[in-house]
């Protein structure tokens, strides 16, 4: 059986399917739909965004600053309607849940709050490969804090002569530098390679050798089964505009932990909506932290951006997670098992096979290659994105890919490699 027909025959099968026809497919120039594989970088527009913006627009037109109050959704307490969905994304109670900023300006406010180093404790602990955005933010707190980040920055490395990073290397790690360490700061996935951490052992460590432990969830968040309230971590971050499909340069979310949601003495960078909202209109001078993720809150939201998040995560309640995460594992095992039917000597998986630590993406590595393949992939209508020095990332994901989608990336991958030689 050919791969059509065999991911046909699934599509017939899958309970998700109708959900495509709820989201913007680019086009090719011949006008046919791409192959578009690369949610992990940036969602797909669902249609129903444009009409949940105009309401806006059009609540904006009509009261102007009374919208705050009289909008259909008032604008004084937006970010409201975003906390129970995304809450139920990422396994948290609405307490510890906020929409707010941007990614990396939430990772800022939570260093801010949880890196308190001192001369026993100064050290960060990342992952190798961290995105970029979350090394620069450390290095720049610890230079902030009066520390160097050649001594006070460890990084988390894989098993050597692999890419993969084990749960005994993770242990290594808190043995040799525990004592030591004040904070670490981990993705849930590995933006390189794929790889889905253990965020609720990592989390046992970090709080067994003393440490305070967050995460950033931008290839978590509405991919994996994440569980926060239960796993226990201080704190995490996430964007909107991967996986969760709130658009380019959507807004973000944060976690805080409910056992920090009294705690007033934690520092922090204040602004007026962290206030107490009963008093927030009062305009005291003196501020009164609200409990829970809200007392980080800086301004108030951005209703349009908001707009867009809202009417994604309203797709993700009445679709589900574990459907969602279902779908994922299935289209990734399939692609896994056709990749490797391929025997090719040049081609690598470095996401792991086993589904408890993998989400959508899948990172293939082209032994010897340059970006050629890509580039005639590219060419062929697959919408994908490349890595430096040899690496192909793909993200099949569930809301708006289907599997014959899988099955034309792997006719054209296939006829370009062997077209190659």
């Amino acid at each position: 059986m050919s791969y059509r027909e065999y991911a046909q025959n699934l599509d017939l099968q899958d309970n998700l399917a109708a959900f495509r026809d709820r989201f913007h497919i680019p086009k090719t120039i011949e006008g046919k739909d791409c192959i578009y594989l690369c949610g992990n970088s940036l969602g797909l527009q669902s249609k129903g965004i444009r009409g949940i913006v105009e309401q806006e627009l059009a609540d904006w037109e009509k009261f102007g600053v009374h919208g705050h109050h009289d909008a259909k959704q008032p604008w004084y307490r937006y970010h409201e309607f975003l906390t129970e969905p995304m809450a139920e994304i990422i396994g948290a109670k609405p307490l510890e849940t906020v929409v707010m900023n941007t990614l990396t300006v939430n990772v800022h406010l939570m260093l801010v709050s949880f890196y308190r180093p001192n001369a026993k404790r100064n050290k960060i602990l990342i992952e190798y490969s961290s995105f970029p955005s979350d090394r620069y933010a450390v290095e720049s707190q610890i230079r902030f804090h009066g520390y160097d980040p050649k001594e006070s920055l460890i990084i988390l490395e894989p098993e050597e002569g692999t890419d993969y990073v084990s749960q005994t290397q993770i242990s290594r790690i808190f043995e040799k530098h525990g004592e030591q360490i004040a904070l670490a700061l981990i993705g849930s996935v590995n933006y390189y390679t794929g790889q889905a951490y253990p965020l609720k052992y990592l989390t046992g460590l970090a709080h067994q050798y003393g440490c305070k432990i967050g995460f950033d969830l931008a290839h978590g968040a509405g991919n994996l089964l994440l569980n926060l309230h239960d796993d226990g971590p201080d704190f995490a971050v996430w964007c909107g505009y991967k996986y969760l499909n709130g658009g380019p340069g959507s807004l973000a979310g944060c976690f805080v932990h409910e056992r920090h949601a009294q705690d007033q003495n934690l520092p922090r960078f204040a602004g007026w909506w962290g206030h107490d909202k009963s008093k927030r209109f009062l305009m005291q001078p003196k501020f009164e932290v609200m409990p829970g993720a809200e007392g980080w809150q800086l301004s108030n939201p951005p209703i349009l951006p908001m707009a867009c998040l809202l009417e994604s995560l309203l797709i993700f309640k009445e679709a589900g997670m574990q459907s969602i995460r279902k779908k994922n594992l299935t289209m990734g095992t399939l692609l896994i098992q056709w990749i490797h039917e391929l025997n090719h000597p040049n081609i690598e998986i470095l996401t792991p096979e086993n589904s408890d630590e993998r989400g959508a993406q899948l990172s293939i590595r082209l032994k010897n290659a340059d970006k050629s393949i890509f580039n005639k992939i590219s060419d062929k209508g697959i919408i994908a994105d490349w890595r430096e020095p040899d690496v192909i990332r793909i993200a099949p994901v569930a809301l708006y890919n289907s599997y014959s989608d899988v099955a034309s990336f792997m006719d054209i991958f296939k006829s370009v490699l062997y077209e190659k030689g």
